[in-house]
Order: structure tokens, then sequence, then C-alpha cells
């Protein structure tokens, strides 16, 4: 902090206007931490004063006025240590998420689908506004891939926990014989950047597609070409919009989306932060899954990274995603992963 107040008094901050206000930001953080710790302190310090006056007394009321003002202390303490696990430079960002089946057709396409919808509903009950950009439908069921933007505070920071490759055991709704399947998807998340962080990209480097938008048909169906795909040369990135009727916002979304995964992608270059990267690069495929949902022959969902465990898979996939998370998060943090392990369905 007394770095922070000494650069910000200095005459030349605010030349590099975009670097101030980076500055700035991390100061109202540590304000914010710093105040919370002082808040939280006091009141530990009054609670064992009490308790200490209690015992000293044998005074039953003012025990039970302990126990009562324990539990939100509690609170408040997991509160702040959740912050401290959000505290990389991108964590505060939104997000966006990218879903793509993987090989199996129908079968894949479908978990993938369920996967769409899994998100959609943790970002509902997180309290995450969601916008829809893209999303190519199966073709039979299910969708090829979806992408969607999550607005809100620590939207990058909670669903980068959900990077890589997600596994499926079940009885397939789609074979007359009833057979077990195994399909995979994968889900890849970014951070949205915002106006303080630039990336510059080159026309010559930038490819530039219209089509006309896909979809089920109907009153709905686009018969204009406002679908808008953009090909980045030198990273090999696709980015593709077409959930606008205007040409123009799909392609400021795109080139939204496009810059934001060519930022991601110096930065973790930069900071060899390739684990989470890799991750979500693996082949989508067995073996390289960092989590299995089994609903046959018995219903759990494991996460390989963290060894976290539920026997309520349908909870899991109507979106309580919070226990992975923060498991996720509290591994990340302590650099304590589980030793591998897998479940027992293959």
């Amino acid at each position: 902090m007394s770095e922070i107040a000494d650069l910000s008094s200095r005459p030349e901050f605010w030349t590099e206007n975009q670097k101030a206000q980076a500055i700035l930001k991390e100061k109202g953080r540590l304000e914010n931490e710093l105040t919370q710790f002082d808040i939280n302190n006091r009141a530990f310090e009054d609670l064992k004063a009490l308790y200490d006056l209690s015992q000293e007394l044998n005074d039953e009321p003012a025990l039970q006025e302990v126990a009562a003002g324990l539990a939100p202390l509690v609170t408040r303490i997991e509160d702040l240590e959740l912050q401290k696990m959000l505290s990389g430079e991108q964590d505060g960002l939104n997000a966006i998420v990218n879903v793509n089946a993987g090989a199996g057709g129908t079968e894949s396409q479908d978990w993938a689908s369920m996967l769409f919808r899994m998100y959609l509903r943790y970002c509902q009950q997180a309290g995450y506004k969601t916008e829809v950009v893209d999303v190519s439908d199966g073709e039979t069921a299910g969708i090829k891939s979806a992408t969607f933007i999550v607005n809100g505070h620590n939207a990058f920071g909670f669903l980068k926990a959900e990077i890589g490759v997600h596994r499926l055991v079940r009885i397939s709704p789609f074979d007359s014989n009833a057979r077990r399947h195994t399909s995979f998807a994968s889900v890849f998340v970014t951070p949205e950047i915002d106006d303080t962080i630039v990336v510059e990209i080159k026309d010559a480097d930038l490819r530039v597609d219209m089509y006309r938008s896909g979809g089920k048909g109907g009153q709905g169906v686009n018969t204009t070409d406002s679908a808008v795909r953009l090909t980045h040369y030198p990273t090999g990135l696709v980015v593709t919009c077409q959930n606008e009727r205007s040409q123009i916002k799909n392609k400021a979304m795109a080139m939204k989306i496009l810059k934001s995964r060519i930022y991601d992608k110096l930065m973790a270059a930069e900071m060899a932060k390739q684990d989470a990267v890799e991750a979500g690069k693996k082949d989508i495929a067995w073996g390289s899954q960092i989590r299995s949902y089994v609903l046959h022959p018995y219903k759990m969902v494991k996460d390989h990274r963290t060894g976290y465990v539920s026997s309520q898979a349908e909870k899991v996939l109507e979106g309580d995603l919070e226990p992975y998370i923060k498991a996720y998060l509290k591994c990340a943090l302590t650099g304590q992963w589980a030793r591998g392990g897998t479940d027992d369905v293959e």
C-alpha cells in the first residue's frame, strides 16, 4: 500500500493512463481487504473477551451470545479466503466460455448440450448475466459447440476451474439396445479483456468470412449473410458469431472475443501458466478428463484434480458447481492436488 501511495503521488503517474488505472484498481482491492481484516479481527477479539468472561462467571447467556456471533464471523473469514484465491490479475474479469463436443457424433453432441445448460444454470444461480454468442446445432440432437459470455465480478476467476475435458457415462437414450456409452466434451474459458488492455490485430493477419446464420428454421431464421467468422492467421484462432441479426454487431462481438483469446494466449506464454491452457487443448478422449459424470451403473460426479466427489449427479447437472469450483481454487492456492485416480467405470 505504501508503494502504491508513493507511485500515485508522483507527477508522472498519469503519463501511462492504462497502467495508472490498473494500479488504482489494485489499491482499491487491497484497501478493501485490509478493512475487512480489521473488522473481523476486532469482532474476534470482542468474542474472545466475551467468551473468557462467560467462563469466569459461568454465564450461559453470554456463552450463547458468543456462539451466535461466531457463525457470521466464520462466514466472513471464508469470504476473505475466497478473495485471496481470486487475487489473480484476470480473475475479476468477465468470462468467455466455449463448449465443444468430442468425437462420437450424437452422443457427444448431446453431452455438450447438457454441459451448456449446466453452465447457464450455474450462472443464473450465481447471479451472473449470460450472453449467448454462437451455437452450432448437432446433426441429430445436442450441439457441436457453443460460446457465451458471463458478465459479473470474478466470473473468470470462478469459471477457469472448468477448463478441460468432461466425461459422461450413461445408458444412451439414442441406443435402441440401451447400452452404456461414454461421451466427451471440452470446456475452454478465457477472460474478457476490458478497455484498459489493448490488443493490436493487423488487417493482414485477419480473415473475415460472412455467411448465413444456421438454426432450426422457422420464422426466426436469418436469410441474410449476417453471421461472421474471424480467422487469425498468426495464432490459428477462429471465432464465429451469429446471435445478432446485424452483421456489424456480430463482427464487433467476434472481434471482442478474438482479442480476449489472443490476450489470454499471450499472457499464458509470458507467465508460463500452461497447465490451465493445456487442459483445454487435450485430446477430447478417455484419460484426459478433469471430471467424470457417471449416471450408470451408479451416480457420481468426481473431479480428478481435486478428488471432490458427489453422489448427487442430477443436482450437479442442474448447476450446483460451487463445491467443485471452491475445491479447485483451494488446491490451486495450496498446490496440493489429488494424485490422479479415476472412477471405476470404463
